[in-house]
């Protein structure tokens, strides 16, 4: 595979106000970290940390960047007095030091939860920080977002997350208690009629890249699609909480999130935008914009983005053993969730929404509350960043 000198790369067509950078940390956690800041160096450190697939990992040279995805929100927090800063995470974007290798041959515990906290430590400390006034994440930044403030409150003094709650940590049992069954979600849910699979555990899969690489529609179509379906531009994004961690209970989701059996998820997205009308997502992810995203995932593939889902859903010894360390751990820190009144994400794990007011989730008096966000689904900060913005700068108020 060609190496590139990230200096060769063309420069990103980022709004004013906002720049890019690169911080060594390849002696700490082993990456070189590409950023995106906005704010003076100095002023309280805000850090932002982006999901999938928003992002792309790197292996030739690319435009724009998955820390893209916060470019309507970091001038407009630095202007009230913050250092704001993006990177791009571990297995994505410009980011370089982590192993870039196959299906087959990548070493998982790189993509542990612990591993991923470890990694944003390293990048505060060589931005000349030892503390984060608020980490905020979305979709699957909300968990890093929420992991590094469970793990390292000295550090992480607060956090928001959008798009995905927080949930407990799992606990060992205890002695006197009888174990559990585990309840095989993906046995239950091929049970259905028609037989589905949770979307988790199909990206988790050998084939998950190739098909996400080669959609049969073309890969324009396929992630306009994709955006479309999990945006508030799709009228049948009206979700709910659900009863139960069920094949019936999870089974009223849509098929991005319940995929049917049989399909891929290029074929799933092909067969719910049959009659759509995919450009009512332009006003808010232009044409040229999804043009060049097409061209950024051509290049680079999606595995290294997919290898996330795999450490975190297929019990990754190593992952399931280190987040045994924060059994009965909760969130001390001010916390707060926004998310898109339209988006499904707010209630794929059953009740975990809820965790923010018990206090064995959240210490009581540190959720600032959960603030949904009319006409928006799950790409809240891209489909109502102004709404996004408000809602961060009131909650960094009670801070």
């Amino acid at each position: 595979m060609a190496q590139f000198d990230m200096k060769d790369l063309p420069a990103l067509p980022l709004p004013d106000g906002v720049t890019e950078d690169y911080l060594d940390c390849t002696s700490s956690c082993g990456l070189n970290y590409h950023v995106l800041k906005a704010g003076k160096p100095g002023r309280p450190l805000i850090l932002f940390c982006h999901g999938y697939p928003e992002g792309k990992p790197q292996r030739e040279p690319i435009r724009r960047q998955l820390a893209f995805s916060w470019r309507k929100i970091l001038p407009a927090i630095a202007a009230q007095g913050y250092y704001c800063v993006a990177m791009d995470q571990r297995g994505y974007g410009r980011t370089t030091g982590w192993t870039q290798a196959s299906y087959d041959e990548v070493d998982l515990t790189q993509y542990t939860m612990t591993n991923l906290v470890r990694d944003l430590v390293c990048l505060v400390y060589k931005l000349g920080y030892k503390e984060v006034k608020c980490i905020i994440g979305h979709d699957f930044g909300a968990v890093s977002s929420a992991m590094a403030a469970l793990m390292r409150p000295d550090i992480f003094k607060a956090t928001i997350q959008m798009s995905h709650p927080h949930h407990a940590s799992p606990a060992p049992p205890l002695g006197d208690e009888e174990p559990k069954p585990n309840v095989d979600i993906q046995a239950e849910l091929a049970k259905l009629d028609p037989p589905r699979k949770h979307y988790k555990n199909y990206n988790s899969t050998p084939t998950a890249a190739h098909d996400w690489d080669n959609p049969s529609q073309g890969l324009y179509d396929y992630l306009r699609g994709y955006f479309h379906l999990k945006s508030a531009d799709w009228k049948f994004n009206t979700p709910h909480p659900l009863d139960s961690w069920t094949a019936e209970g999870l089974k009223e989701m849509p098929e991005y999130y319940i995929m049917r059996k049989e399909h891929s998820m290029p074929e799933a997205v092909a067969s719910n935008m049959k009659g759509e009308d995919a450009s009512k997502t332009e006003t808010w992810l232009s044409e040229s914009d999804m043009k060049i995203y097409c061209q950024e995932w051509q290049r680079t593939g999606f595995q290294g983005a997919l290898n996330w889902y795999r450490a975190q859903t297929t019990s990754t010894p190593q992952s399931a053993k280190d987040m045994l360390l924060f059994a009965g751990r909760r969130i001390e820190v001010p916390c707060g969730f926004i998310s898109g009144k339209q988006d499904w994400g707010n209630y794929q794990q059953p009740r975990a929404l809820d965790g923010y007011d018990d206090a064995n989730v959240v210490k009581e008096g540190c959720f600032r509350g959960a603030k949904m966000i009319d006409r928006a689904g799950h790409w809240v900060q891209q489909e109502q960043a102004e709404r996004v913005i408000e809602e961060v700068k009131a909650f960094l108020q009670t801070l």
